[in-house]
């Protein structure tokens, strides 16, 4: 059976995480299982070959399902202006200032579902994830980038001005000389995205003289016992306690869920709730912090949740 676009009326949807490095589709079916699921590069710099790549990877997946025309949600590593419509505020910067969402449904001839990767991730986590059942979740992407997004009672909060949950251009809390002296490529100094990104960490180290490696090396060196890897850990990890607590100071979340590649690193589930406690203005601290139980694929199952089904 088709429906007037000519889709199968199926309850599949599509997903896709548009991220820095990659691009992923994945297809879900009405119970959230994945039916297809594809990564390719993403093209660095320019924004007509990211449009194309998208509508290829959209092509090949309704060519592999033999399906045409399915709900399509999309998350991106910023957010649509409310006041033009266009992308703002992505670090991956060649979208900044685009049409993206109008440009795809003209290439892709349906309505695309277009909004930040990191509401994506509260969404999946607030749906069948680690912050099921929570009224409040605060879901932190921790990668080549940092955002955030809130999930209160399910559903995405995206406040007004379409910014709730911009919370890696803010600057770290009692930020110390050394930190306010950072910039960001946003034009802010002291943002937490400086130090608690996954190149974050690597210049950090690279500051204090550890020389260059990548996020991941530098958290196998420290758990291997290289004392100038654990040193730059142990500031990485102080550092995002810092900004947790100024977050359940403010919002209170229930849950909070750490998505991205650090949050693999599996020292952070003790250490952060030991950390934070002295700075939240509280006798308790109930709030739970959690890895985003679907990992990497979070992001774009969030994305097809964006999509009602056709």
């Amino acid at each position: 059976m088709r429906n007037a676009r000519g889709a199968a009326v199926s309850g599949l949807r599509l997903g896709i995480d548009l991220g820095g490095t990659k691009i992923e589709i994945a297809a879900l079916d009405a119970q959230g299982g994945f039916a297809l699921r594809q990564r390719v590069a993403t093209p660095q710099g320019d924004y007509g070959a990211t449009l194309r790549a998208i509508a290829d990877l959209v092509a090949q997946a309704e060519a592999q399902l033999g399906q045409r025309g399915l709900p399509l949600g999309l998350g991106i590593p910023g957010s649509l202006s409310p006041l033009t419509g266009r992308v703002r505020n992505a670090n991956s910067t060649a979208l900044n200032g685009q049409p993206l969402r109008e440009d795809l449904q003209h290439l892709l001839a349906r309505p695309v579902a277009v909004d930040n990767d990191a509401n994506c991730l509260a969404l999946s986590e607030a749906t069948d994830g680690a912050g099921a059942g929570a009224d409040v979740v605060f879901a932190v992407i921790l990668g080549t980038g940092v955002g955030a997004g809130i999930a209160v009672h399910g559903q995405v909060l995206h406040g007004c001005n379409g910014v709730a949950g911009e919370w890696g251009h803010n600057p770290l809390p009692r930020a110390g000389a050394l930190e306010l002296a950072l910039r960001c490529w946003c034009g802010r100094t002291a943002c937490q995205e400086l130090f608690l990104s996954g190149p974050g960490l690597a210049a950090d180290h690279a500051r204090a003289g550890g020389g260059p490696a990548a996020a991941a090396a530098i958290v196998a060196a420290a758990q291997a016992g290289d004392a100038a890897a654990q040193a730059s850990l142990a500031r990485y990890v102080e550092r995002l306690a810092r900004a947790l607590a100024q977050v359940i100071n403010l919002l209170d979340p229930d849950v909070i869920v750490l998505g991205g590649g650090m949050s693999n690193v599996q020292a952070l589930y003790a250490e952060l709730p030991r950390l934070w406690g002295p700075q939240v203005f509280s006798d308790v601290v109930r709030t739970r912090l959690v890895a985003a139980r679907h990992g990497d694929s979070s992001g774009v199952r969030g994305a097809a949740w964006l999509a009602a089904a056709g």
